[in-house]
């Protein structure tokens, strides 16, 4: 009898197990892979090295100096943050053995801010597979906004296509009449972005693309010189912007340059030129966080603190910038989900939306939406240095208009550590 209702237990205990594991497969904190009563692990996978590691291996680091921070100030829910940090050099191949190591051996709680469009494209089915969070990816690929396909996947950047369409906004009342041309990166990155400026211009007058294991754009520049391109918009990685527009004054060819968020940052771009820094002036380019130079922004003196008190006082640029917000982000997600953590409580956590931080727009986080921020605002660069100008724009990846955003932007916590 005793046995009976042993077993009788054991398969209630089972059957409830299972009840309860939709997105994560665990029951609570203690069943949790990378989750004990003092500790979250947490995984990423970006390009240190390689084609792609110029200022993009300083987002890690970045973000492991802010949750540094916040360990040393009590964690949350007492719990330090563990952030293993693993090198693919952008290569999808090396991408994806290093995040079945982070799942399969490291045991992490979730994948974070993995980077690259070709590189996470690759691990979204493996990532499902195994239930694992699949948090805040860099990159502005529509593919992480698939909630019914991916439900545990969420973008953080504006999607390439929101971009586009801003974007071309700008090129649409600056420079009317203007021939505009496209180079683009030849993935997801490349296509959405095209697709979104093709939205508000139609069809471009020229179009090239490149992929990063050939460092030479010279055809490509040369192409949109032949076609007297007059506005050129790019959709590069920053080791290629800066190969765009040195390659272009090269031959003599001066279009007016308009570039994505993701390789516009100018620290790295100028870093990249190095003499030839001053073809710079005058890009115009995006972003949806403050910027590093704004010394008077409130996130801005806070990312300084964090920076110089756990980062070894590394140069603050935008990659910086970059990878703090992503940690208060997560972070404000793990106070969301509460005490008693769980990979499905994380994910229902995310879905419900309403964080509030350094972001000019809100992120677009809902049920059936799990891209990221939802819009941008235009800088240029004047005197080596990006500046904002005009006000935030906010649209979507469909057909809806590009609308100005009025509300102001929030400031940080007084102890910088978003509350439970």
């Amino acid at each position: 009898m005793k046995r009976t209702a042993t077993v009788l237990a054991a398969v209630l205990l089972a059957a409830a197990g299972c009840s309860n594991s939709g997105g994560g497969g665990s029951s609570g904190s203690a069943d949790t892979p990378g989750v004990t009563d003092t500790e979250i692990v947490v995984g990423t996978h970006m390009p240190l090295t390689g084609p792609a590691a110029a200022g993009y291996s300083k987002i890690a680091p970045a973000t492991k100096a802010y949750f540094d921070y916040v360990n040393a100030n009590g964690g949350v829910h007492g719990r330090k943050i563990t952030y293993k940090i693993m090198d693919d050099g952008y290569n999808p191949a090396n991408t994806q053995q290093v995040v079945r190591q982070l799942v399969l051996q490291d045991k992490v709680f979730a994948i974070l801010n993995g980077l690259g469009t070709p590189t996470h494209s690759g691990v979204l089915d493996f990532l499902k597979t195994n239930r694992v969070p699949d948090l805040f990816v860099a990159s502005g690929s529509r593919s992480w906004n698939q909630p019914d396909k991916y439900p545990g996947t969420f973008g953080f950047n504006p999607d390439y296509t929101v971009e586009g369409k801003i974007l071309a906004t700008h090129v649409k009342e600056t420079y009317a009449g203007k021939k505009v041309c496209f180079l683009g990166q030849d993935d997801d990155f490349g296509r959405d972005s095209l697709a979104g400026i093709e939205k508000v211009l139609g069809p471009v007058a020229a179009k090239q693309s490149y992929v990063t294991s050939n460092p030479n754009v010279g055809p490509q520049i040369g192409a949109l010189k032949a076609a007297a391109c007059q506005v050129v918009v790019l959709a590069t990685v920053p080791g290629f912007t800066a190969l765009s527009i040195g390659t272009a004054a090269k031959i003599g060819f001066k279009p007016q340059f308009v570039v994505s968020n993701v390789g516009s940052d100018p620290a790295t771009l100028a870093k990249t030129l190095g003499a030839a820094a001053p073809l710079l002036e005058g890009v115009v380019a995006a972003n949806y966080l403050p910027l590093a130079n704004d010394s008077a922004n409130p996130w801005i003196q806070l990312y300084t603190k964090v920076n110089k008190e756990y980062n070894n006082g590394a140069e603050l640029d935008n990659n910086v910038v970059y990878g703090m917000s992503v940690a208060y982000l997560f972070v404000q997600a793990l106070q969301s989900a509460g005490k008693d953590l769980t990979r499905d409580g994380i994910i229902e956590a995310v879905k419900k939306g309403g964080f509030t931080g350094p972001g000019l727009v809100p992120v677009r986080y809902s049920a059936g939406d799990h891209s990221g921020y939802g819009g941008e605002q235009l800088t240029t660069i004047e005197g080596g240095v990006a500046k904002y100008f005009g006000k935030p724009y906010r649209t979507d990846d469909g057909d809806g208009a590009v609308e100005v955003y009025e509300a102001a932007a929030v400031a940080p916590p007084a102890n910088g550590i978003p509350a439970a």
